[in-house]
């Protein structure tokens, strides 16, 4: 597997105090770069961006501290190439390294941002955000009484984040909602249990993965072994994997998830960076998975997890590694996916710490399934579409303002309608949520899972219950006709 080599250039730029003009003397830097690689330095930018600099010390109403005028212009550079890029002070660094270890403090749900206000991606399983009805989509557009508006994610996160047992507000504004919506929640520690399993009936099996952390290849084994321990010691005759409402998490989780169900060595997923050059392929193996320890978490692992029927459960708030364990799947016809489309968040982010303790987060390539599909703004298209009839909005990448288009062509998939943030009347009485009762049991179907009250899970199990019918349905996405549109673009290529 190729490591990426990132190339480090320090800029040193001095400033000027009190409206003195500011002189950078680069241009026989620029000189020197440009005779060895012809790129020339936008030396004019830079001193565009000194001479603001200067304006801000001479004239601002008050006296901005030097760090915090830089940390300022840093986090808009970043933040300005597309939604999921970011600058990180040392802070916000340390609390993102907090969140993949599977236990931090906080509300418990995954965010992005979305026309200037702060989206829910999805609320995690058993969380307070969870338990207070928080759903994927909801803008949030105030914490606390303060409004979100051009608040960036790392903001948010610092905002919602805090001392155990505190109290935070919320208002949220949610696709047909006559009002905002007001929910207040108790902070706590956050101990994400990401797999969980149920024996639905005997021999059918049920894993559901809510989030990818250093420990959830492992977890998905001793999952499937409790399986078969439950089922008297027979081994299964098929099983679903839920990935709804699953945003991701750590690449390693995913391929050695994928791996799980995989023939030894299978392709997972690869990359592609700037101008589609190649980048990694990772396969079904323990060095392309192996998180942090030693011997391989998928040893032992019962051996018909290969073979037998299973189908694969999605939805708009599958995203990222979780699309990525769809696709590999999906392309080697190991399962039929049923649901409805993901996310469609195929970028890759490489976290480079930087010498002052932050770090920046940085999109440096796009994922690719094994049959070299983008999963970027499109997502994985199920083989079985089942709609949920309580889910009234599916949000999705590409509705994020300055989302990276699919390099393989072809429409982004949004939502039909995007849900409009509004401010107004949100002081107003707090929209009670109808039918608590209602709202308890969702909760704990998810947990306990019932096909009689989960139409996408019936039908997941009616499939892996039959094998014929299953068989003809693996790769059916795949199959579907080219539209009219992206045949005219392939012919118009040619």
């Amino acid at each position: 597997m190729s490591k990426p080599v990132f190339k480090k250039i320090a800029l040193y730029t001095l400033g000027a105090i009190s409206g003195v003009a500011v002189s950078l003397a680069v241009q026989g830097f620029a000189a020197e770069k440009d005779r060895r690689d012809n790129e020339v330095l936008p030396v004019q930018s830079i001193r565009t961006m000194a001479e603001i600099y200067g304006q801000i010390k001479a004239n601002y109403y008050q006296d901005k501290p030097d760090a915090d005028l830089f940390e300022g212009a840093m986090k808009g550079m970043v933040a300005g190439l597309d939604p999921h890029s970011e600058y990180m002070d040392k802070k916000g660094y340390a609390e993102m390294k907090e969140s993949t270890s599977g236990e931090f403090g906080g509300l418990g749900m995954e965010i992005g941002q979305e026309d200037g206000f702060v989206k829910v991606v999805s609320p995690i399983e058993d969380t307070p955000a969870e338990r207070a009805g928080v759903k994927s989509g909801d803008f949030i557009v105030k914490i606390d009484n303060v409004s979100t508006r051009g608040m960036t994610v790392s903001e948010a996160v610092k905002k919602m984040r805090g001392k155990p047992g505190t109290k935070i507000t919320l208002t949220l504004s949610r696709k047909n909602a006559d009002k905002p919506i007001v929910v207040n929640l108790t902070r706590a520690i956050i101990k994400v249990k990401s797999v969980r399993h149920h024996l639905i009936e005997p021999d059918y099996g049920y894993i559901r993965v809510s989030q990818f952390q250093e420990k959830t290849v492992e977890s998905v084994n001793t999952a499937a072994k409790e399986l078969v321990k439950e089922n008297k010691g027979k081994p299964l005759k098929g099983l679903v994997l839920d990935l709804r409402d699953d945003p991701g998490g750590l690449l390693t989780g995913a391929v050695g998830v994928s791996a799980a169900f995989l023939p030894f060595e299978a392709v997972v997923v690869s990359t592609k960076g700037r101008d589609g050059k190649d980048g990694m392929v990772l396969k079904a193996v323990p060095e392309d998975y192996v998180y942090g320890m030693s011997g391989d978490p998928l040893a032992g692992i019962p051996a018909e997890l290969k073979t037998i029927p299973m189908t694969v459960l999605i939805n708009s708030g599958s995203a990222s590694a979780s699309e990525i364990v769809a696709g590999a799947l999906q392309d080697h016809k190991r399962a039929v996916i049923v649901g409805t489309q993901s996310f469609g968040k195929g970028s890759v982010q490489t976290l480079i710490p930087l010498s002052n303790g932050s770090a920046v987060k940085l999109t440096t390539a796009l994922y690719y399934t094994p049959n070299d599909r983008s999963i970027q703004a499109q997502g994985i298209v199920p083989d079985v579409e089942v709609k949920d009839k309580e889910r009234t909005f599916e949000s999705r990448e590409a509705d994020l303002v300055g989302h990276i288009g699919n390099p393989l062509g072809g429409e982004d998939v949004n939502s039909e309608t995007l849900a409009v943030p509004v401010e107004e009347n949100a002081d107003k009485p707090v929209a009670k949520e109808k039918g608590k009762k209602k709202k308890d049991e969702d909760l704990s179907s998810r947990r306990i899972p019932n096909p009689a009250k989960d139409e996408q899970l019936r039908k997941a199990l009616d499939l892996v219950k039959s094998p014929e019918q299953w068989q003809k349905s693996l790769g059916l996405a795949t199959k579907k006709p080219v539209s009219n549109k992206d045949k005219k673009d392939k012919k118009d290529k040619k």
